[in-house]
């Protein structure tokens, strides 16, 4: 069969054997006119009054927006909420760009992100997660560390988070109050919804909600300095809005999360030998940091010492900012650096993308296709691959001429399941 991966800004054509299967669900179609779809979302949202009537002309506007690394449509978003309330002065609003621990955003990466007119006309910082002069502690939590976010986030009079909602490889679901806790979040806090104790509980996963401690954990966070509105968007593998679910925090996201479960996550009847993934195309597949989500998906079929094959085109490198690399090259396999992460005190930026790539890497092998050289694919503890149909052949001896293959086309923007 002839299928192809979202890989980079376009598509990676293969040739697989007639019975591979495919995990993709149903084709979600594009609204229509998202620009309208958005201005009923804010006109008629769920569970608050309309954004408008919610806002005085006197109040200054926090507009959480996720970072470059996600492919939320700020650029369309943004705007309208502006335009929404236009009643409100310019100088009032301050959009807050979600980094966590990500670097910061340049001007013209705002630009390609926001549109000129949002950059030229509207104030945009970046948070930095580690400068605690731009930071507030807003209360104690049961977690054990302080509640710190981004000051102008605390300090404004009405607060916007906006992002999309796709299944998370941790905390169940993006979007809602991940916006805020990680996104503009302190580092201190960051780093204990991060921890090895947080991240190896069964419990945080894919499509989980009910007692995901992650999404505990965030939920407590935003309810100390709550947004007082969410504006969420679901896409499709064109990344063009399906729905948009705008509102109260709580009820909205449920509402979305619950759309998403039922759109992407696909029943498989058994693990396979080889699951085939890429990272949902960039910004996702933008280096291999990001790409440990499109790995966990395909680690949820593959067979105990089968092979995923990621294809990641990995524009931005491993990357060279950040700890991961560095904590990659501590340990001479997965299992030594699972050991080092779980150790009483490790505690490093990254850590945590770190620890899931060993968890998969302990379970079954892992192959990459991308541009890095391959020095960087094998200090990164994967096979370097040049060719996937070739590589398929030479792993027929491993498994033998029965090998059973799966191929996720969206990466993780579609999560299969298996019964177990």
């Amino acid at each position: 069969m002839k299928i192809s991966l979202l890989y980079g800004k376009g598509e990676l054509a293969l040739d697989l054997p007639d019975d591979a299967f495919v995990v993709e669900p149903p084709t979600q179609h594009a609204m229509m006119d998202p620009a309208a779809g958005v201005r009923e979302a804010l006109d008629s949202p769920i569970g608050t009054p309309p954004l408008k009537e919610m806002v005085k002309t006197s109040d200054t506007v926090a507009i959480v927006i996720s970072d470059i690394t996600r492919p939320t449509p700020n650029h369309l978003l943004v705007p309208l909420l502006i335009e929404t309330l236009d009643h409100v002065p310019h100088e009032n609003f301050v959009i807050i760009n979600g980094t966590g621990t990500h670097r910061d955003q340049t001007v013209e990466e705002l630009r390609g992100m926001l549109g000129d007119w949002v950059v030229d006309h509207i104030e945009i910082i970046n948070n930095h997660c580690d400068n605690y002069d731009e930071l507030v502690n807003v209360g104690d939590n049961s977690f054990g560390c302080p509640s710190w976010l981004n000051r102008r986030w605390v300090e404004a009079d009405f607060r916007i988070v906006t992002g999309f909602i796709e299944p998370h490889f941790f905390a169940g679901f993006s979007g809602g109050p991940k916006g805020v806790m990680p996104g503009i979040a302190g580092l201190e806090t960051i780093m204990t919804f991060h921890n090895a104790r947080m991240i190896g509980d069964p419990r945080s996963t894919w499509g989980n909600m009910d007692d995901n401690p992650l999404q505990a954990m965030t939920r407590e966070i935003n309810a100390l300095c709550p947004p007082h509105f969410m504006l969420n968007v679901t896409l499709n593998r064109d990344k063009a809005i399906t729905r948009v679910f705008a509102g109260d925090l709580t009820e909205a996201h449920r509402q979305g999360c619950e759309h998403e479960l039922e759109h992407a996550m696909v029943k498989a009847d058994r693990r396979f030998d080889v699951v085939i993934t890429g990272n949902s195309g960039y910004p996702l597949d933008q280096n291999l940091y990001q790409a440990v989500k499109g790995m966990s998906a395909a680690h949820k079929i593959v067979k105990r010492g089968g092979t995923i094959l990621m294809a990641c085109e990995c524009s931005d490198g491993i990357p060279d900012h950040g700890k991961f690399a560095e904590i990659l090259a501590m340990a001479d396999s997965p299992q030594a650096l699972l050991e080092m992460i779980e150790e009483p005190g490790f505690a490093m930026l990254d850590q945590w993308q770190v620890q899931k790539q060993a968890v998969i890497q302990s379970w079954a092998d892992v192959m990459l296709y991308s541009t890095l050289s391959d020095a960087q694919a094998r200090a990164a503890l994967m096979e370097p691959v040049h060719d996937i149909a070739e590589t398929l052949q030479t792993l027929k001896t491993r498994y033998g001429e029965e090998m059973t293959i799966a191929v996720m086309p969206l990466g993780p923007l579609t999560v299969p399941y298996v019964d177990e």
